[in-house]
């Protein structure tokens, strides 16, 4: 199993820089322990998480590391161009030396992004993973002509092509149309903070009764914090995990009551899928002392056989961030 860091941009202090800074040599300290992935968040018009130039940022750490791989996780692929898209991450598997994933996802619940990137909600799934095959024909094809219901080009050849022979695609979705389509193109998979064991091993079902050659390749995502107790892991971790929690809570409920047109008696989100209440997340995300943490980590490898952890870190002092991670590589990493 690899092991990652999951990168948010958080803004911690309202000091744009700062947060920008730290997050790179936090990057920075994990390769320097020997972690293998540094997956990168996209989000936009908001204060605290301050990455909506996704693969900007991600030419940055390509330009700063040198041997840690480097993914988005995910690229909000219906608020972009897929020609523009497919150019970026060609140029960026060059400026990186090949260490290159690509990971893709449709976006929510934000309603503001879909009302400002032109998007309707009912659409952003379809629209994403049209984008999505247009972006490997023209990774790896020339002359392309495309005909689809969002996007059309005509015989057409991007440069650079990629360096890497293929660059791994992972598809953040728990639904049967997305899950279909990893499966198809031997993708693989992402599962976010808020997704629950159930919802993720129902997926992972689904995926390896279509294709169980890449039923493998599973990148999961984690909430983490390990301390020398269980309760200072959960002191340090609670203040990020409630405002995460009200945010997420926020947003859930302006996309249900669209959805429901009003009605009073909407159903609250499903606790066996996604869940953004505070016991929840902290039960499914990796918290705790050090045998705490490897329990939840083991329990993840059998039930899961995921490929890859991104471990989030989440405390509001980053210097503490980077000690929890240091811990995790002396006393968690070669256990699990």
């Amino acid at each position: 199993m690899r092991t990652g860091i999951f990168c948010n941009y958080e803004n911690y202090h309202q000091d744009a820089h700062r947060a920008i800074t730290e997050q790179v040599a936090m990057v920075k300290h994990c390769e320097s322990l020997g972690f293998d992935e540094a997956w990168v968040t996209e989000h936009h018009f908001n204060e605290f998480n301050l990455s909506p130039s996704i693969l900007v940022l991600m030419a940055h750490l390509a330009g700063v590391t040198s041997k840690i791989r480097l993914g988005s996780a995910a690229v909000l692929l219906a608020f972009h161009n897929p020609i523009q898209v497919a150019e970026d991450i060609a140029t960026l598997d060059h400026l990186s030396g090949g260490r290159l994933a690509f990971g893709i996802a449709k976006g929510g619940p934000f309603p503001e992004h879909n009302r400002h990137f032109a998007t309707p909600m009912g659409e952003s799934r379809a629209k994403a993973l049209e984008a999505m095959t247009l972006i490997h024909k023209l990774l790896y094809e020339t002359d392309v002509s495309f005909q689809g219901n969002y996007y059309h080009c005509d015989r057409i050849t991007i440069f650079p092509k990629p360096l890497q022979k293929q660059i791994p695609v992972y598809i953040a979705s728990g639904d049967d149309e997305g899950i279909t389509f990893a499966a198809k193109h031997s993708f693989g998979l992402m599962g976010g903070p808020p997704f629950s064991l159930e919802r993720l091993k129902n997926t992972v079902i689904k995926y390896r009764t279509l294709n169980s050659s890449g039923s493998e390749k599973l990148m999961l995502a984690r909430f983490f914090f390990v301390a020398k107790t269980y309760d200072q892991a959960v002191s340090e971790a609670l203040p990020f995990i409630r405002k995460f929690s009200q945010k997420m809570q926020a947003n859930a409920a302006v996309v249900m009551q669209n959805q429901n047109h009003g009605n009073q008696h909407q159903k609250p989100f499903d606790r066996h899928n996604i869940c953004f209440e505070e016991d929840y997340l902290i039960e499914n995300s990796i918290i705790g002392d050090v045998a705490t943490c490897r329990d939840k980590i083991k329990r993840f490898q059998d039930e899961l056989n995921i490929d890859a952890l991104a471990l989030k870190p989440s405390a509001f002092d980053w210097q503490k961030n980077l000690e929890s991670l240091t811990r995790y590589n002396q006393e968690v990493r070669s256990y699990v």
